[in-house]
């Protein structure tokens, strides 16, 4: 199974990527069978876009302000 371990939103050239990185687990004994994969997509989903806007917003509205 995949297991994730960290994702990135990026603007890039007017629109918005997410990187991720995540493990590859053995779902029967635990064992890590491998680290730090890594893949990125282009967000076409508008709720997913929805979602990441709403992160923006807070990350403005709550840690931006002065």
């Amino acid at each position: 199974m995949k297991q994730l371990s960290s994702f990135t939103v990026l603007s890039m050239y007017g629109s918005d990527r997410i990187s991720i990185t995540y493990n590859v687990v053995n779902d029967s004994t635990g064992d890590v069978e491998s680290s730090n994969n890594r893949e990125s997509f282009y967000i076409v989903d508008e709720a997913l876009e929805s979602h990441i806007n709403a992160i923006r917003d807070y990350i403005r509205e709550h840690k931006l302000s002065d």
